[in-house]
């Protein structure tokens, strides 16, 4: 196998969360234009119809799955959906995640659980969900956030662990998998990027920080993040586990 071939997920399935808008969006369309069918799971079940006709039109099969992450039934759901449609499951990306931004003073025992239960938790059970059904040579990415291993001057504790969290869990399921199973589980840390919860930043907190904390003084485009995605997801990068990739156009370095 040639080396631009390593990064093909022909005859592969993918299962991908949080795909109803942003960087999930952009991670699902990218494995199926790799060759991988699909499984698109997330609360908003009318935009994962809409992606998935969308998917249909690259040739590749894709199955929307309504599920919240933070319940650990739904993500069984998830996995046996997949099961039952494809008969495998091969890649696993956990994207889900909210956030929030309220100084530390304030914010609730339930604002700071809800949190940990989506970013964290969730992909804890689907992970657990879907490696019972993994072979060798499976992939699991992890999608965590810059924020895991620095700050960018906003209040975001609540979100910050999680991210934090999401480091250590790839770290320990790697150790735990990888050689017994065969699963390779890495992350991503992505940087600045045009999600749902950037529209909610305050105005101009991002043009202030690309002007003073990012070396690229630009935010990401969704396909540079899915293309790391794709890299970890694939065979390209069949001798990694447990490591985590940084982009966010040099954010992290300031």
């Amino acid at each position: 196998m040639s080396v631009l071939d390593s990064f093909r997920l022909d005859q592969r399935v993918s299962v991908v969360t949080g795909a109803s808008s942003g960087l999930g969006v952009a991670f699902a369309w990218t494995l199926a234009e790799a060759g991988s069918d699909v499984v698109i799971a997330a609360r908003r079940i009318d935009r994962l119809t809409d992606l998935a006709e969308r998917i249909a039109g690259l040739g590749r099969r894709a199955l929307p799955v309504a599920a919240d992450v933070s319940q650990p039934a739904d993500c069984r759901a998830v996995a046996d959906a997949a099961m039952a449609e494809f008969g495998r499951i091969d890649v696993l990306v956990n994207n889900a995640g909210i956030g929030t931004a309220v100084p530390a003073s304030r914010e609730t025992p339930e604002e700071f659980r809800r949190v940990q239960d989506v970013n964290l938790m969730g992909a804890y059970w689907m992970s657990q969900a879907c490696g019972a059904h993994m072979a060798a040579g499976s992939s699991i990415v992890n999608i965590s956030s810059v924020l895991a291993t620095t700050t960018a001057g906003l209040p975001q504790a609540a979100y910050s662990a999680s991210k934090a969290g999401l480091l250590a869990l790839t770290r320990d399921l790697a150790a735990q998998w990888s050689g017994r199973k065969g699963i390779r589980v890495n992350a991503v840390q992505p940087g600045l990027f045009p999600t749902e919860m950037s529209e909610h930043y305050r105005e101009g907190y991002i043009e202030s920080l690309l002007e003073s904390r990012v070396p690229m003084a630009r935010t990401g485009t969704p396909e540079e993040c899915a293309a790391v995605v794709l890299f970890l997801a694939s065979t390209a990068s069949s001798y990694m586990t447990g490591t985590s990739v940084v982009v966010d156009g040099g954010l992290s370095i300031t």
